[in-house]
């Protein structure tokens, strides 16, 4: 029996006013061209991979745990703002989560594929918890105290000790376009190969940061900059890609603009034939430089706001319908009461339960 959730009705009165335009575009780019999540996808698509018969188990248990076990889909949550924008800026609005093993319960209870977090978080309760929900260790963060405030990936924990405390993957983020990214790409690029070698898999955030990415718009989170932040992404074999949902496109042209000259290298058929205006398209070239969607797209939930609830289902409609693999969703989560985070995590995962949203 299919709960209220899963049918369209509900999900249409969700997304409100975009509801048919999201749930019935077809997508510019043809879904025969990739490699669709499903409950067979490690058989079908990793098990040809170099991956170790230890790396599939472990992708394996991601796909098979929480709400979402044996759809191919993932939803995750990821906890390490403690860090990357302080403590108090994160867990005020809710002190239980100072608390690391209320991170761990929000993720049980709200039916997730696993937690990705800290070291310190993971190895406080890792005992409890390590065979009851995967544990994603993030590796390397940002963090503010530094005066003046700076913006660099730097490692906080190594593969070995994510390998210690029972974690199924390790995480990490690259700055790319930024002047450090050089050095955060051979550091990632060195620890996913020593977390293969180890039989975990690996999950990067593959980020845009640098101040000439905001002109009239943010290019952070154009397409054609964020499709090939994540081709960099797998060419250093992670497993799975998160990258936040595109809001525009052409970030190489504007930049190029506003320094007067070239900057990298596109083509107009990325343009004109493989992306338009409409966010289902715009995440479709995403999943695109995902190896067509060989290494699965995770798209971040966003900052807390006033319609959480919306933003999330809306996220998660264009997701799905991309192509993508799911959600990781955090501060819309744990910045409010428990419960209504755990009613958030099923809101977005019965949009991956949901047969009436189907792949665009």
């Amino acid at each position: 029996m299919t709960t209220a959730l899963h049918r369209p009705t509900s999900i249409e009165s969700i997304l409100g006013a975009e509801a048919e335009d999201l749930l019935t575009y077809k997508a510019k780019v043809s879904k025969e061209l990739l490699h669709l999540p499903g409950p067979d996808f490690i058989d079908r698509v990793w098990a040809h991979s170099d991956r170790s018969p230890q790396v599939l188990r472990s992708l394996q248990q991601l796909y098979s745990t929480g709400r979402l076990a044996g759809t191919g889909y993932l939803s995750i949550l990821p906890v390490d703002q403690g860090i990357e924008h302080s403590a108090g800026a994160s867990f005020a609005p809710n002190p239980i989560y100072f608390d690391p093993e209320n991170i761990i319960k929000l993720a049980v209870e709200g039916g997730c594929n696993a937690v990705a977090t800290t070291l310190g978080v993971l190895g406080s309760v890792s005992r409890k918890y390590a065979h009851k929900i995967p544990l994603i260790a993030k590796l390397n963060h940002n963090e503010l105290l530094t005066y003046p405030n700076s913006y660099d990936q730097v490692m906080f924990a190594t593969v070995e000790q994510a390998w210690n405390l029972g974690a199924v993957a390790v995480g990490a983020t690259i700055y790319f376009g930024s002047p450090e990214s050089a050095r955060q790409i051979q550091e990632v690029s060195l620890a996913f190969a020593q977390a293969h070698k180890l039989g975990m898999a690996t999950i990067l955030w593959c980020y845009l940061r640098n101040s000439a990415f905001k002109q009239d718009k943010d290019y952070h989170v154009a397409a054609d900059l964020t499709g090939q932040a994540n081709h960099l992404g797998v060419t250093i074999e992670a497993d799975i890609i998160k990258q936040k949902l595109p809001e525009c496109n052409n970030g190489y042209g504007a930049v190029s603009q506003a320094a007067g000259k070239k900057y990298g290298m596109t083509h107009d058929r990325v343009y004109s034939d493989l992306t338009s205006d409409h966010p289902i398209d715009l995440t479709r070239y995403q999943v695109l430089n995902c190896y067509c969607g060989r290494a699965g797209l995770i798209n971040s939930g966003g900052a807390a706001g006033i319609n959480d609830f919306a933003e999330a289902v809306r996220t998660a409609a264009i997701n799905k319908r991309a192509g993508g693999t799911g959600l990781i969703s955090g501060r819309k989560t744990f910045q409010r009461p428990f419960e209504e985070g755990v009613k958030l995590f099923h809101a977005i995962q019965d949009v991956y339960l949901s047969p009436e949203v189907t792949v665009a």
